[in-house]
């Protein structure tokens, strides 16, 4: 009867075992887990001096992120939809839920719907737009987003400077004046992200309009790499505005469906015409650039 009477107690001993087995791995796992997003912390915070940008790839319109060597985020402009989601997901480390300044160059709803979502999920410090005027449902909800994120808003005006910390800031130069009443695309933030010797020209929108009057007001503009206005319509990017930002790279933020023809041909054919190396988030589709404060290059 003995090795009867001890049998249970086996059987309960092997389940005590395993559980403490199984208790143990557990525990590893999780201190391995830990420890690795510890180590992707550290290393996202030390990126050597380097600065980058990434235009998302979200479809018919604008999104792009940037980030100093100091970690400072600043995104521009939020897409048309939830996709922008999914490329910060990419881009970013999951841990982080905040995002510095939000840009938005204008309330057209290929820019802004996404910002909607944006600010449900992340954590947002500045809020910066043009103060233009625009009667659709979309703006309403991003006006109750910006309310409940209980962020800083601050309209954007010619010769403000954004220091990002590394040495990265960006210039507003335009508007410069109340935009209110202008339509949407006139009324786009212009912004040049600079670090070092190297800089990024960003458009939004903008139209030729607009660009002859940045060339006008004889402030630097020479670009490495130029964000394309409104998605290469014909109404921006004129041969004058070309040679003087003078690119090295032009950016086609546009989905491939898009009904506009964006690109447009004569668009595509002035970069070719000045030697401007064109790409495109439809056929390329996320394009990052990093900088080092001297030379920029595509990651």
């Amino acid at each position: 009867m003995e090795p009867a009477s001890r049998a249970p107690r086996f059987v309960n001993l092997y389940h005590y075992c395993m559980h403490r087995t199984k208790l143990t791995l557990w525990v590893i796992g999780v201190l391995a887990v830990i420890t690795l997003s510890i180590w992707v912390a550290v290393f996202h915070l030390q990126k050597s001096g380097t600065l980058e940008v990434h235009f998302l790839n979200i479809g018919q319109g604008d999104s792009a992120l940037i980030e100093s060597p100091t970690g400072t985020q600043v995104l521009i402009d939020g897409g048309p939809n939830r996709e922008v989601l999914r490329e910060l997901g990419e881009v970013m480390p999951w841990f982080d839920r905040s995002i510095d300044v939000v840009i938005a160059t204008h309330p057209d709803a290929d820019h802004v719907v996404g910002l909607v979502d944006v600010l449900q999920r992340y954590d947002v410090s500045l809020i910066l737009e043009p103060g233009v005027k625009h009667d659709a449902p979309h703006v309403e909800s991003m006006s109750k987003s910006v309310a409940n994120e209980g962020a800083r808003e601050l309209l954007a005006r010619k010769g403000q400077r954004l220091d990002l910390g590394g040495g990265v800031y960006i210039d507003i130069l335009f508007p410069d004046r109340d935009v209110s009443n202008l339509e949407t695309n006139t009324a786009s933030i212009v912004a040049r992200l600079v670090y070092g010797t190297t800089a990024f020209m960003l458009m939004g929108d903008s139209s030729s309009a607009i660009e002859k009057y940045l060339i006008g007001e004889n402030v630097v503009l020479d670009s490495d790499v130029l964000k394309v206005g409104h998605h290469g319509s014909n109404t921006s990017s004129s041969a004058e505005f070309i040679a003087a930002t003078a690119p090295e790279y032009a950016v086609f933020s546009r989905g491939c469906d898009n009904t506009y023809g964006h690109p447009h041909p004569d668009v595509v054919a002035r970069f070719a015409a000045a030697k401007v190396l064109t790409l495109d988030t439809c056929e390329d589709g996320r394009i990052t650039f990093v900088s080092d404060g001297r030379v920029v290059r595509r990651k």
